[in-house]
């Protein structure tokens, strides 16, 4: 076993110490951001109704963790995030590879991708709920609308960018193009994939939480927007934190998939 020199130790060691120093840096940010939100809620600085308060946010989750509806809510808005977010990688790595296998449907449907794109998706929630009803499929549906146009225009982008050189060896070799597929472009293609999935777990949440405000009886979405309504804010902004809360979580789980992907490799 290789002993590590000095010089390297020294750097793991700074290596260390400035990820400890960036972790305590968003820990005191947070702690400051809370600390200044209550302070001034308590001293009437700002309307403690209208902005509510880190306590009664806290208490607010706690109630609702006693008569455990907060799980439901929890449980449905994960559920349709999750449902979505897979369906979108799915679907999207199977057109993109239906894209590159024939450049002249790709050139055919190109135009479509980019409009559908652009289209602005919070327009396609009310079609969705009269075509599809109010139910959880149509805020699945509504999650994947957000993310799968870009996701695939994405994806082939990157299948159409790997080194050619690779793919003309495959052919040199007597391979056809299933091969090149699954030999080059494919193993090329993941960290894409895994940054196209970092993406789109926001863009799924966002789409399920506008299919929530829109067509269901549960979900953070559904808390959020019935809150405003009656104007219990403690409810809106509790919602608020877990989703952040949440969106941190899957990301941190897709970073993890990244790192296990990188020692594979």
């Amino acid at each position: 076993m290789n002993k590590i020199s000095s010089g390297q130790e020294q750097y793991l060691k700074r290596i260390r110490i400035r990820r400890i120093s960036i972790l305590l840096a968003r820990i005191l940010i947070l702690v400051l951001f809370l600390f200044l939100w209550e302070f001034c809620a308590d001293r009437e600085i700002i309307d403690s109704f209208i902005f509510s308060s880190p306590s009664r946010i806290t208490l607010c989750f706690l109630e609702m963790v006693q008569d455990r509806s907060i799980f439901l809510h929890i449980g449905v808005t994960l559920y349709e995030t999750i449902a979505s977010f897979l369906l979108v990688t799915l679907f999207s790595i199977l057109a993109a590879v239906l894209l590159w296998c024939s450049r002249r449907l790709s050139e055919i449907l190109e135009p479509y991708l980019v409009v559908l794109n652009s289209l602005p998706k919070s327009a396609l929630a009310p079609l969705l709920i009269v075509w599809l009803g109010a139910t959880p499929k149509t805020i699945i549906v509504a999650g994947m609308s957000v993310a799968i146009f870009g996701s695939i225009m994405s994806l082939y982008t990157s299948f159409t960018t790997v080194d050619s050189e690779k793919i003309k060896l495959i052919y040199t070799l007597h391979g056809n193009r299933r091969h090149a597929l699954t030999k080059v472009v494919l193993p090329s293609s993941v960290p894409a994939v895994i940054s196209n999935m970092k993406v789109n777990i926001g863009l799924c949440l966002v789409g399920v939480v506008i299919g929530e405000f829109l067509a269901a009886r549960n979900g953070l979405g559904y808390l959020i927007i019935y809150s405003s309504q009656v104007f219990k804010m403690n409810w809106l902004l509790m919602s608020i934190v877990l989703l952040c809360i949440m969106a941190m979580g899957l990301y941190a789980v897709i970073g993890a998939i990244e790192k296990i992907c990188k020692k594979r490799v």
